[in-house]
């Protein structure tokens, strides 16, 4: 089989100053006959001699057959481009976004003009990145708002107009940066700020100056039940852009409007801002406030807290002092991006090491109070509703615990609906009944075809 040409090998051979060569078949040998054979005399003539050469002698045989292969006139002329590709017009050409006739031109906006654009569209994020215009996730969808295609310069202009300097240093050190930013009048944003492509991107996160009631939110009075409790961990989890802030800032609100106390909050950055209502509010965030959740927690014992808010259990030390915390007669509220109750009680167990495992399975069972697991849909009409799983932390529920068996949860949950427990897949069917959402989206985001599809009809 012929060799296949590569521009890649000859380029190479171009750079190195080196003649490509390609081989040429030698003058085919005729085969010994049968009745070619050897003799006491010596070799017959037409055979195949086998000889040691030395190297000087084994290269003047090969030469031959072996000439240099011609090398193609626009090697000759070719100019390598080793300088920086421009990013923005290379994504650009790529790109299969083609703007819009309307499209306004970016030139000196202000991030803000575009934010409050967004808004207007009810968006609860907004992008921006290079290749493409801002865009905005509106009810799950990602549309794109009526602006140019941003170049690289335009990104980081937009990004840099918004940032502090102390922002600035930080993002330039790291090429990653969490703060929160608010624009009067209209909301507060947590906003990320990152590198993609060796230009500057950025996401933002709109959060309601007004926190929102359990009403408005469409959460069951079990919810609002958690909060009358004194002690114990209380978990909100779910993917990200699902409402656990937000739903964990309706219960610290009712409670700050509901009796007194001091709540500390630790956020990475702050979201939702609480005012003293009956209750003294410390929220503190991370980098600015305190260099870790972890060291945050070791603290806050010392700052005489009631109720505590830890923004996100990240990892073993953050998750053991939140244990702890709630062991001494604190109530701790964490979120963590797990999908259902099983889920997230395996998620802390397993952070652990195995030796230390069963000691925390003893400590989570006594001191968890419920799993609210949670996932935003598209409702049918336009907006979004959350579908929930609820366990509540009764006796059966902290055997299995125990006991590692958190494959039987499910169950107990379904045993336990007339206290307000459920599952995640009874949530998505009443809402397909109700009509809130399509079967199709629920359908895919239920935890067990089967059992969504049975419940879905009635069963």
């Amino acid at each position: 089989m012929a060799e296949s040409f590569s521009w890649d090998r000859v380029v190479k051979q171009s750079e190195e100053g080196v003649a490509p060569t390609e081989p040429v078949s030698p003058p085919p040998v005729e085969a010994p006959s049968q009745e070619t054979t050897s003799s006491a005399s010596g070799w017959h003539e037409g055979e195949i001699r086998l000889e040691v050469q030395s190297n000087e002698g084994a290269q003047a045989a090969a030469e031959p057959h072996y000439r240099p292969a011609p090398i193609p006139a626009e090697v000759h002329t070719m100019k390598l481009n080793t300088s920086k590709f421009d990013i923005s017009e290379e994504t650009s050409k790529n790109s299969t976004y083609q703007a819009t006739v309307d499209a306004k031109p970016i030139g000196s906006t202000h991030l803000d003009e575009i934010v409050r654009e967004a808004v207007e569209r009810r968006a609860s994020d907004i992008h921006f990145t290079v290749g493409l215009p801002p865009m905005a996730r509106v009810d799950g969808e990602i549309m794109s708002l009526p602006y140019e295609v941003l170049s690289q310069e335009d990104t980081r202009r937009l990004v840099y107009d918004i940032l502090t300097d102390e922002h600035i240093q930080t993002f330039e050190n790291s090429h990653e940066l969490d703060f929160s930013y608010g624009i009067t009048g209209l909301s507060r944003f947590r906003v990320n700020v990152f590198m993609q492509r060796d230009s500057v991107a950025a996401a933002l996160r709109a959060i309601p100056t007004k926190i929102p009631t359990f009403e408005q939110l469409g959460l069951p009075p079990v919810i609002r039940d958690l909060t009358n409790r004194h002690s114990g961990l209380i978990l909100v989890t779910g993917p990200t852009g699902s409402g656990k802030s937000t739903t964990i800032a309706t219960m610290i609100d009712d409670i700050n409007s509901n009796r007194g106390g001091h709540i500390v909050t630790i956020e990475d950055p702050i979201e939702y801002l609480h005012g003293h209502k009956k209750c003294i509010v410390n929220q503190r965030e991370l980098h600015s406030d305190t260099f870790s959740f972890h060291n945050a927690l070791r603290a806050v014992l010392r700052e005489d807290p009631d109720i505590i808010l830890v923004g996100e259990l990240r990892d073993l030390e953050t998750i053991e002092a939140a244990l702890t915390l709630a062991e001494t007669g604190h109530l701790v509220f964490g979120t963590l991006h797990t999908r259902n109750a099983p889920a997230t009680i395996d998620r802390i167990v397993d952070v652990f090491p195995s030796d230390q495992q069963e000691q925390i399975r003893v400590l989570l069972g006594n001191t968890l109070e419920a799993v609210v697991s949670q996932q935003l849909l598209p409702r049918l009409g336009g907006g979004r509703v959350a579908s929930l799983e609820i366990m509540i932390g009764v006796s059966a529920v902290k055997n299995l615990i125990r006991e590692g068996k958190t494959h039987q949860m499910y169950s107990v949950i379904e045993t336990n609906s007339n206290i307000g427990m459920q599952t995640m897949d009874r949530s998505l069917a009443d809402l397909f009944r109700r009509g809130a959402c399509s079967y199709e989206e629920c359908l895919m985001r239920c935890v067990d075809k089967e059992t969504f599809t049975r419940l879905a009809k009635g069963g």
